[in-house]
């Protein structure tokens, strides 16, 4: 448990760690590396805890996580940073944020004499919204409910609305996304539409499509290797869809495919609001982002 010490056994902590003292005190590693996870209105964080497990006896306090706004155009974060909050964990949720919307994110380490270290490296991230265990039918099961369309723009407005997202519609309108195809071998084919195009997720570097964990396992759209041909949907395995709303911006949306029937198919599915942003989702976000300068606020 990580505990408060008390006066004598910090004042024996001091003299006993020159290395990791600053005038007044002692200041911990700064943590090593910094992850996140885009969410559906919020980012999952997580960072090394070298700053506590290296930490000398009962010196560790908490860690206090930092943001500020980030520009996807120049790859700079924003001047001010704001205290997001802190946690004696290595991980934190950012929530109640815009879906579209990128922040810069980073993290402190404490001391018990209240000391902060430097920033960890700086991670830039972009929530977006998803949606877990949809049912879209076999064309030939259902027509009218074998077609997909990650944002249909219902009024008009180019405005990203809740309940123009995610939409399941008939197969035959040609300003969809997919339909999904059943073959006379029964295997489901998701086929893109109205331009969209589609490529197998792949993670690591071994360059074959693998089944992945989870939705929030798709990372940044992959920059090459989709097409308009169809693809077949594979239980466990992942997706992008890259699509043109015309604007001259792509837009993108992944798809984790759970179950394939008979009639129907479950998938989760993910879009990124911010036009022409890649992000999708885990474990590294935008590229590690550029300060223009740090004020803190606090």
């Amino acid at each position: 448990m990580r505990r408060l010490l008390s006066g004598s056994i910090l004042a024996l902590a001091l003299a006993g760690c020159s290395d990791s003292t600053a005038v007044g005190g002692i200041v911990l590693q700064i943590p090593s590396s910094l992850f996140s996870t885009s969410l559906n209105g919020a980012v999952h964080l997580a960072w090394s805890d070298n700053a506590f497990i290296n930490a000398p006896a009962d010196a560790f306090l908490e860690y206090r996580v930092f943001s500020t706004v980030y520009s996807i155009d120049s790859g700079l974060c924003g001047e001010e940073w704001s205290l997001e909050g802190s946690t004696i964990a290595p991980e934190f949720i950012v929530g109640a944020l815009e879906n579209g919307m990128s922040w810069c994110y980073a993290v402190v380490s404490v001391s018990v004499d209240g000391l902060e270290s430097e920033f960890s490296p700086i991670r830039a991230d972009t929530p977006r919204p998803d949606a877990r265990n949809v049912i879209v039918y076999a064309y030939q099961a259902s027509q009218l409910q074998s077609g997909f369309k990650f944002w249909d723009d219902l009024n008009g407005n180019g405005v990203v609305e809740p309940q123009e997202l995610g939409i399941v519609t008939d197969g035959n309108r040609t300003d969809i996304d997919f339909w999904v195809d059943r073959d006379a071998g029964n295997v489901f084919w998701m086929v893109p539409e109205g331009g969209s195009q589609a490529a197998w997720y792949i993670e690591g570097s071994v360059q074959i499509p693998s089944p992945i964990a989870d939705l929030t396992s798709i990372d940044i759209a992959p920059v090459s290797g989709y097409a308009p041909d169809a693809i077949q949907a594979e239980p466990m395995f992942g997706y992008v869809f890259q699509m043109d709303v015309g604007d001259g911006f792509a837009r993108f949306g992944g798809i984790r495919v759970t179950h394939v029937g008979r009639d129907w198919m479950i998938l989760d599915w993910s879009y990124q609001t911010d036009p022409g942003n890649p992000e999708l989702s885990i474990h590294g976000g935008l590229p590690v982002a550029r300060e223009s300068g740090i004020t803190i606020r606090r």
